[in-house]
């Protein structure tokens, strides 16, 4: 009896694996060159060109217009009706890092310890994860993989959504994380009293800056020991942290609250940081004057969330991106996401709706990260030379209701599949289902 029950359970484990495993298996994506002709060209940075044609090849945009010569053997794709899109960009998830929720193994984004910048997001990022088709199908083709946790929580890296390897994936940006320390109550559970959140303040901003000053000696000694053809004591945290403290590096300091994005600003300006992005500004919309005197470039989001302060309007966190735009901010639109950065589109939608403007929204989503992460000479916008990295569109991606048919990423023809995709179809028509 106990040999029948265990042959029941593995068949029946064989079966749900075959299902599983055919829902989740996506076709390869294609390379070669491609003609995108008849379609809306929605280019960004330049004017919009009516009947336009895209031409790809060898990973690029080789030309672009409305009147333009497809070379012989040059596969056409018909996009009358369609627009086209540089593919859109999350400035921050934890996509790739993060798989099962209740799986710590599939969990690599949180590392133990406090101060461990040296550990690279790149090197964790799983390209097969399922929510990377999900992702890129929604025409969100580039994003940040960033690790949480701790005051140093590690390196992110900006990465396009197609590879077998993290590093083919890697799109040319990484940036050192620092989770400012926060002041006042964590939220309604925080029963600290207010002597207890004052010393605590206290003791992290002092933690920062002693960290902060041992960067700076660590700095002036193997400076001296380089003069010398000499190398200092190997210090991964400290070495980790060299190129922000000499300006070849950017720190991407997430910070929500008013009062500690005023910290922030300070410190910065004290410790005299060149490269810095603030990332998360939940009450951007508070200080924004503040934000653009200090030219710090703003990372926000996400938008589709809830007001900080029970006090504030419910649209404040909808209105945030719009309104420390319109004070002369760089800002760009993140989701915070692992499984659901599809929905990036949304919250730029969101945000246009509510004051930014539909343009500037989609700048936020493409080119204005683009900038912040110094890879604008490649992606964000349509422009000959740059990398075919795009989508193309039944209509206005910040509507449900439009449908992604095609997505290019550096010149590879993407498949439009998924595992939602896959399961869909797998459900819509159950042949053969269940007889009663």
């Amino acid at each position: 009896m106990q040999h029948t029950f265990k042959f029941i359970f593995l068949f029946a484990l064989a079966g749900l694996f075959h299902l599983n495993t055919s829902a989740q298996e996506v076709a390869k994506a294609e390379r070669g060159a491609y003609a995108l002709t008849n379609a809306t060209l929605i280019t960004v940075t330049n004017d919009t060109i009516e009947n336009g044609s895209i031409l790809i090849q060898d990973g690029e945009i080789t030309s672009i217009g409305a009147d333009i010569e497809i070379p012989a053997g040059a596969e056409q794709i018909d996009c009358s009706d369609h627009y086209i899109y540089p593919g859109m960009i999350d400035g921050g998830t934890r996509l790739g890092l993060s798989e099962v929720g209740s799986v710590s193994l599939t969990q690599d984004y949180n590392e133990i310890g406090e101060i461990t910048p040296h550990m690279q997001a790149l090197t964790a990022v799983n390209p097969n994860g399922v929510a990377i088709p999900v992702t890129r199908v929604n025409g969100v083709t580039t994003v940040i993989s960033a690790p949480a946790g701790g005051l140093f929580p590690g390196t992110a890296s900006l990465i396009n959504l197609l590879g077998y390897t993290p590093e083919q994936m890697y799109a040319g940006f990484k940036g050192v994380m620092l989770n400012f320390p926060s002041t006042g109550r964590s939220g309604w559970w925080d029963r600290r009293s207010e002597e207890e959140r004052k010393k605590e303040e206290k003791k992290a901003k002092k933690r920062l800056n002693d960290i902060w000053d041992d960067l700076l000696l660590y700095h002036r000694i193997d400076s001296a020991a380089q003069a010398n053809g000499e190398s200092a004591e190997y210090n991964p945290e400290m070495q980790a942290l060299l190129p922000v403290i000499r300006g070849e590096g950017a720190l991407l300091l997430e910070v929500d609250k008013e009062s500690d994005i005023k910290n922030a600003i300070a410190w910065v300006k004290e410790y005299g940081i060149e490269k810095v992005i603030f990332t998360g500004v939940a009450e951007g919309w508070r200080v924004a004057d503040e934000l653009a005197e200090a030219a710090i470039p703003v990372i926000t989001g996400p938008v589709l969330s809830t007001p900080t302060r029970s006090s504030d309007p419910y649209d404040a966190p909808y209105a945030n991106a719009g309104k420390m735009q319109q004070a002369g901010v760089k800002v760009a639109i993140r989701t915070n996401e692992a499984e659901n950065v599809r929905n990036l589109p949304y919250n730029a939608g969101f945000a246009a709706t509510y004051g930014m403007g539909k343009e500037e929204a989609l700048r936020a989503v493409t080119i204005v990260p683009a900038e912040i992460f110094g890879v604008a000479d490649k992606l964000g916008s349509l422009e000959q030379g740059k990398s075919a990295t795009l989508f193309v569109a039944t209509g206005d991606p910040f509507e449900t209701k439009s449908k992604i048919t095609h997505v290019f990423i550096e010149g590879w023809k993407v498949p439009i599949d998924s595992r939602h995709i896959r399961l869909y179809n797998e459900f819509l028509e159950r042949e053969p289902g269940l007889k009663k």
